[in-house]
Parts: structure tokens; C-alpha cells; sequence
């Protein structure tokens, strides 16, 4: 709670004095007739108010020279008879409470309140383009109707966004714990997924293997829909059907992770279905293991973000290259393949992505105030991804012996002060893989 009350505080710091900020969280989403889809919050409401109940606002009124700043909650009333159904809810008297606001208002109130609150309001902030441009419309007509009895609506709105993807760029100690509790259940779910694959599973069934140790762990969700693609599967870098049949011989490529107290983690490992690396799986694997320390190399205070993409493409081009994936004397050297492009035809995502309450957070990757709009410096207490991979589809001219080939390997990594550390734990190299794999 102290946590959350802090972000309010310096949110309402950044604001003009008297202005208000107005946040919702998520509406429900109906799955059918019957019942809806697993509830999950608005990462930025919940950042500044703790709160996860739906149907809830966050109105944060800035400090005025005749009245000091406020933080109100709108939410639903208490309600015995739906709580039999849908469960504890909290009510704006015990949630104000609980959470640390200075009011609560039942929801039904949220018009009337807001239309108080913005009288005479030299601004409001909230996120435009979003479910609230109607209703803040709406409120502002209401005041402007008014002006006959001497008042005015806010004369100005701004988007709140920018200001709330910078503050949730950087995780505080309590976050980084979370994060790294995250990434410890998700690193437990990858070695209990390598320990039960083996040839003629389904992919679903790794899955399966994944999700119950999310669940029987304590994180609340999938960050995001797991990718468990075998073989040729792999070479889909948003595959999801994962109801393939595991075949001796190909690799497994595994991208999940779970959520936990609203924060997300990523991680990928490959591995074999039978335990053990071809030759041409292990050159492959090898090279992409290369290119992550390469790129990790480059995760510490004061480089820019884009040197993480940078160094696994000098180390994967070169790779390619002595792999005769690309033919050196069309593709000339490594600056050149780097230069044409000519990697994608491997490697055609991004190597990192910042990482926290969405599993791709918010937060610029440029300082778009400088001239040249730089690459954004890394910073302590930033979290971020590191996941270079090779993607070998059935190319003429490449060697048949890699084909159907998909790795990628993906840790979370916080930028500490004094380089970074990674979150995820779960075996990566060749020998760790085929040891565990290997016991019964």
C-alpha cells in the first residue's frame, strides 16, 4: 500500500497545481451467456491504487494553494446477494481503508463526483484514446453548462500515459522481488516441462506441464498464451496451436511464463525430444547461446538499449556466415550481412523488450526529448529480455541438415548499478540440458 500511495503522490507532483487525473480499470469481458473471461485488471490503475475489483475508477486531484492533493476511489457498492455468486467484494468504505485513499464513492456516483471535481480544474490528465474520451466529454459539457454561475471546465487535457510509462520503467526493490519470485516459478516450470518431453507426446501435454506448475506455485496466470512448438513448429515465432506430436530427433522450443501479483515473466528454452543434441542442433544451439552472452555483455547502467540487439546480430551474422546458411560470396562479410539485412532471413525479430506488468511494458526505447531521438541508456532497476534465436526454415542452398530448425533462448535480466542480473534460472547450456533430461 505505502508503495502504490508513493507512485499517487508522484504522479499528483508532476500535475498542475488543482488539476485532476483520471484512470479505469479493465471492463469485464463476457465469454458467454453464462460466465466471463478470467478477470485481469489495467496495469496502470492497479499501479497507482492496488486495487483489482472491475468497475473501478481513480480520480487524483493535485494540490491547489487553498486544498491539499487527493486520491479517490470509485468503486461498487458491498452486495451480499452478488457476492454469493461472484465473490468478496470490497466497498468504497472498506476499500478507502485498505488501500489508503483519502475517499471512496460508490460507481454510480463516478458522473456527479467527476463533474464536482472538475469545476474550476485547470486541467485533466487521463489516458486519451482510451474507454474514458467519451466520459471525460461528458463531464466537461456538465461544467461548461454551468457557466452562467461563474464556472469553468478543465481548459486543457493531456494524455497521462507518457508520464506513467516512465515511472513504471523503473521497478522498485518490492517489484524486483516479485519479478524475480516470477521468473523462479517460471524457471521451475521449464525444468519440470524438459524432465517430462519425450518422443510421441503432444505439445499440449508439455504445456500442461507448464501451466500446473505456474498454478501450483501461486502465480495467477500465463503472462501470455505459451508457445510450445516442436520441429518445424518452432520456425513460427508466434505459434500457439500446440497440438503437434513430439518427434525423435527435433528440438522443442518453449516459450512461457507466468504472472504473478500483476507482473509478468518470459523465458524460452530449446531442447531435444529425445535428451540429446544432433551435431548440426548443438552448432545451432551453440551459436544462439553465444550470441545471449554477447547481448548480456551489453546489459549494465549507462549503454544504450539498442547495443543488446547489436551485439547478438555481429555474433549471429558471423555465425550464419561460417554455417553456410548464407553464401559469403553473395552476402560478403559480417558488417555487410548486417548492413543488407540479409539476417532476417534467420533471425527477424528484436533481441530485448522491456519487461514488468505486460509481459512488451511500457516505457520509450528512444529519448524522444533529445535531438536524433537517441536510443534510450540503461538505467538501474530497468527489466528487460534477452532473447537472440535462429530460425531455419527448408531454404535452397542452406544445409538440409538444419532444417525445421527453431531456438531461441530468453532470460530476464534487471539492470543493476552494478551490471544486471538475471531472474530466470532454468538449465541453458548443451551439457545442463542433456544432463537433466537425462535422469529419470
Amino acid at each position: 500500500m505505502a508503495n502504490h500511495a508513493a507512485r499517487r503522490a508522484a504522479v499528483m507532483a508532476q500535475m498542475a497545481p488543482g488539476s485532476v487525473a483520471i484512470l479505469a480499470t479493465a471492463p469485464e469481458v463476457p465469454r458467454n451467456s453464462d460466465c466471463d473471461y478470467p478477470y485481469r485488471h489495467d496495469s496502470a490503475f492497479y499501479y497507482l491504487s492496488g486495487f483489482t475489483e472491475p468497475h473501478s475508477v481513480l480520480a487524483l486531484v493535485a494540490a491547489s494553494s487553498t486544498a491539499p492533493a487527493r486520491a479517490i476511489l470509485f468503486c461498487r457498492e458491498k452486495n451480499a446477494e452478488r457476492e454469493i455468486w461472484d465473490g468478496f467484494r470490497h466497498g468504497p468504505e472498506a476499500a478507502r481503508a485498505a488501500f489508503g485513499f483519502d475517499a471512496a464513492f460508490a460507481i454510480e456516483e463516478l458522473d456527479v463526483e467527476m463533474a464536482r471535481l472538475l469545476t474550476d480544474a485547470p486541467a485533466i490528465y487521463y489516458p486519451m484514446g482510451s474507454s474514458l474520451d467519451v466520459q471525460v466529454k461528458l463531464w466537461r459539457h456538465t461544467v461548461r453548462q454551468k457557466a452562467r454561475s461563474g464556472v469553468t471546465p478543465p481548459a486543457s487535457a493531456h494524455d497521462i500515459t507518457a508520464m506513467l510509462d516512465a515511472m513504471r520503467l523503473l521497478k522498485d526493490p518490492e517489484e524486483q522481488n516479485v519479478m524475480r519470485r516470477a521468473a523462479t516459478i517460471s524457471s521451475a516450470a521449464h525444468v519440470r516441462a524438459m524432465r517430462a518431453t519425450r518422443p510421441g507426446l503432444h505439445e499440449y501435454a508439455i504445456e500442461a506441464e507448464l501451466l500446473y506448475e505456474f498454478r501450483r506455485s501461486g502465480a495467477q496466470f500465463p503472462a501470455y498464451t505459451p508457445i510450445v512448438a516442436g520441429g518445424a513448429n518452432a520456425c513460427i515465432l508466434h505459434y500457439s496451436a500446440n497440438d503437434a506430436v513430439l518427434n525423435d530427433g527435433e528440438l522443442l522450443l518453449v516459450d512461457a511464463g507466468c504472472e504473478l501479483d500483476g507482473y509478468a515473466s518470459d523465458i524460452t528454452r530449446t531442447w531435444p525430444v529425445n535428451g540429446r543434441f544432433s551435431a548440426p542442433q548443438r552448432e545451432l544451439y551453440e551459436l544462439v547461446l553465444a550470441a545471449q552472452q554477447a547481448s548480456l555483455d551489453m546489459v549494465r547502467p549507462g549503454l544504450q538499449q539498442s547495443l543488446i540487439h547489436e551485439a547478438a546480430l555481429q555474433v549471429l551474422a558471423q555465425g550464419m556466415l561460417d554455417l553456410r546458411l548464407l553464401d559469403r560470396q553473395q552476402c560478403g562479410g559480417v558488417q555487410d550481412v548486417i548492413a543488407d539485412k540479409a539476417y532476417m532471413a534467420f533471425y527477424m525479430h528484436g533481441t530485448s523488450h522491456w519487461l514488468g506488468m505486460d509481459v512488451h511494458d511500457v516505457g520509450a526505447y528512444r529519448d524522444t526529448q533529445a535531438e536524433g531521438k537517441p536510443w534510450r541508456l540503461l538505467e538501474a532497476g530497468m527489466v528487460l529480455t534477452v532473447e537472440p534465436g535462429i530460425y531455419v526454415r527448408p531454404t535452397p542452398g542452406v544445409p538440409e541438415h538444419f532444417w525445421n530448425t527453431g531456438i531461441r533462448i530468453e532470460d530476464d535480466v534487471l539492470v543493476t548499478p552494478q551490471g544486471h542480473e538475471s531472474f530466470s534460472t532454468a538449465p541453458k547450456s548443451v551439457a545442463e540440458i542433456e544432463q537433466l533430461m537425462s535422469q529419470d
